[in-house]
């Protein structure tokens, strides 16, 4: 049942806007906390096992996501940057089965500052946890997986907004 759940993570996406505010905005140094609302879809193939066969699952839910992080401004253009934060991938439903997966992420930003915009791309790990339901049967699986995407922000004083799009496998 371990691989269920683990399928339903792969191709797991969540983005949106969100709204960062930096100690330090006018040197791109220093911490940042924000929130994001989007769009979240699990997508997976696979088998319960051979009483159950296999399955397909594609749902998409509202999901939302809390973060902090730390910006340190290498260069005039150049950033570099870690972040921790909370996903919660809402609970994606696809006829009778649905998923509620949620899990704690940490990445490493690397971006370009040209002005008030950012362009960056994110690699990192998230350590998720999952519950399936599909019909009279459930499943539960947790891991630790790779994550990773990229995104734009636009800075105005110490307040920010960004959109990104991120894959957790």
């Amino acid at each position: 049942m371990k691989s269920i759940v683990k399928a339903a993570s792969l191709a797991a996406l969540a983005g949106g806007l969100a709204f960062a505010g930096s100690a330090a905005a006018e040197t791109d140094n220093g911490p940042y906390i924000g929130f994001g609302l989007g769009s979240a879809s699990i997508e997976a193939d696979g088998s319960i096992d051979e009483m159950h066969g296999d399955f397909s699952f594609d749902g998409d839910d509202l999901g939302y996501k809390a973060f902090v992080g730390w910006n340190f401004a290498l260069l005039e253009l150049v950033t570099l940057g870690v972040e921790l934060g909370y996903v919660d991938f809402g609970e994606p439903d696809d006829g009778g089965a649905k998923v509620e997966a949620n899990g704690f992420d940490a990445f490493g930003l690397a971006g370009v500052q040209l002005g008030p915009v950012q362009v960056f791309g994110k690699l990192g790990l998230i350590a998720w946890d999952a519950d399936g339901s599909f019909g009279p049967d459930s499943v539960s699986d947790d891991g630790t997986d790779l994550a990773y995407g990229v995104g734009a922000g636009l800075q105005f004083g110490s307040l920010g907004v960004r959109a990104e799009y991120e894959l957790f496998d």
